[in-house]
């Protein structure tokens, strides 16, 4: 018999929670059925530019993105693999943060100075982004006919 974890309920008790990667919203930096994710309750810091964080949708799902912008109206959220923002979303929508995730058996902190230069890079690159994944398919083509 299969056991439901209430994820919400854990970050709000204070504990952390691995979970497998679901959806492709966070590809590139994160695969499903791939990468773990390690998340946190939220921090007594403010959530800030570039913290990945797990939120409810309005009466809806759980999701895991990153913070575009925070503003005093509310957090503004994109995925990795998308160029559309999400926002005005309330604070207490947020329900917890990224800290680390494991690939392959290793885990990687947040904190890592190469996660955070490439993660911050791009969240620059946003607008790019699709032009980018144009071009990734087109040159992945080209060697497969090689």
């Amino acid at each position: 018999m299969e056991t439901k974890v209430d994820i919400e309920q854990l970050l709000r008790d204070r504990q952390s929670i691995q979970m497998t990667v679901n959806g492709y919203s966070m590809y590139p930096m994160l695969t499903p059925n791939r990468d773990m994710v390690i998340l946190s309750p939220l921090p007594a810091r403010p959530l800030r530019r570039g913290d990945v964080v797990l939120y409810r949708r309005e009466n809806s799902i759980l999701v895991l993105h990153r913070v575009h912008r925070a503003a005093s109206e509310g957090l503004y959220m994109v995925g990795d693999n998308q160029t559309k923002i999400e926002g005005p979303l309330a604070y207490s929508q947020a329900r917890g943060i990224l800290t680390a995730f494991v690939r392959k058996g290793k885990t990687i902190s947040v904190h890592q100075p190469i996660y955070r230069v490439v993660s911050r890079i791009w969240l620059v690159m946003r607008p790019f982004r699709h032009s980018i994944a144009v071009l990734v398919h087109k040159i992945k083509v080209i060697f497969r006919c090689v």
